[in-house]
């Protein structure tokens, strides 16, 4: 396993990332378990949480992801992991926290009985890293930095990021904290995969020149990219599946995924990666790594028996050929997802 610096921080993580989504929902807390072992024997020592999981949101269940994070946490020597959480900002799309009745903000309020709530259902004194679920682009950065600076401080964070931000929203936090003198995002945890390459557009070189890493989630598509939905295919119990059933937004979120266009540059991938002998999950993770400005790659699964093809992206390098034939799709086939 490869290993790569947050940001500008001191703190250094692998490059690839278990994400915890679907513990407590589509993984129940024996099989959620049984992963967080294998990741962690497998080398992978950044995990990745949040205050509203499992999706999808739901009051019956909201907070379950970090208690059962935290159980484990107990039986792990705490120095040798970091620990990603996030609270959850104001509901702009799909998701909506079922925290504070709804009512999340990224102001102090807000922030500081969400992170409470996270060490205690975490079971640490300390977050590794401590992000911005959704962007609040009415309540003013300045607020939201001074806080994220005094968590910091206490010692209850470690460094600050944010997730599905926009270059604006990016650019304006780290021009507050700049002024401010407060703590910086050292990462930005956004969508991107070989289906979504749209953070490449803008917040690549924001990344870029300012120091930022990149901590990109689903970069297997939700499974598109393994081919779970190609020929029509609605597999009983996989997320999207779920999804489209359950209409409004999450039949939304989902056709944004599982579409004739993401389907048909899906089938091209996992013809590229045939060609070079790689599983289509394995060939997305790889090609998701092999970006300057990402530090490290969120994955996700809901069965212990969908590792193994991830763990096989570790330590491999595509070559120029299989890049360049990656980018050729992209160019045939523009923003799958929108």
């Amino acid at each position: 396993m490869q290993h790569r610096r947050l940001g500008k921080s001191a703190i250094v993580v692998s490059d690839i990332c278990m994400g915890t989504m679907t513990f407590g929902s589509q993984a129940d807390e024996a099989e959620s378990l049984r992963i967080l072992d294998a990741s962690y024997d497998a080398g992978i020592n950044f995990f990745d949480t949040a205050e509203g999981y499992p999706v999808p949101p739901d009051a019956k269940w909201v907070g379950r992801t970090e208690e059962i994070v935290g159980k484990w946490l107990k039986t792990k020597p705490r120095d040798a992991i970091i620990l990603a959480t996030k609270v959850s900002g104001p509901s702009h799309v799909w998701f909506k926290s079922p925290k504070r009745n709804g009512m999340t903000a990224l102001d102090r309020r807000n922030i500081i009985v969400a992170v409470e709530d996270s060490l205690t259902k975490l079971g640490t004194d300390y977050i590794d890293l401590y992000q911005t679920h959704w962007p609040d682009h009415d309540t003013p950065y300045d607020e939201t930095m001074e806080v994220l600076d005094e968590l910091v401080r206490a010692g209850k964070v470690r460094i600050t990021g944010c997730s599905n931000e926009t270059a604006w929203g990016l650019m304006k936090s780290l021009a507050a904290s700049e002024r401010l003198g407060t703590t910086r995002y050292q990462t930005i945890q956004n969508n991107f995969s070989l289906n979504n390459r749209r953070f490449e557009d803008e917040l690549a070189q924001v990344c870029r020149q300012e120091g930022v890493s990149l901590i990109p989630y689903s970069p297997i598509g939700g499974g598109v990219l393994a081919g779970k939905y190609s020929n029509g295919a609605r597999p009983e119990d996989a997320r999207f599946s779920n999804y489209l059933a359950l209409g409004g937004r999450q039949e939304a979120m989902a056709r944004r995924f599982v579409n004739d266009k993401s389907i048909t540059s899906a089938e091209r991938f996992a013809a590229i990666a045939a060609e070079h002998g790689l599983d289509p999950v394995t060939f997305a993770v790889a090609w998701s790594k092999q970006h300057d400005f990402v530090a490290s790659t969120i994955v996700g699964v809901s069965a212990f028996d969908q590792l193994a093809p991830i763990f096989a992206a570790s330590d491999l390098v595509l070559p120029d050929e299989a890049m360049k034939a990656v980018n050729k799709v992209s160019r045939e086939i523009m923003y799958p997802m929108g």
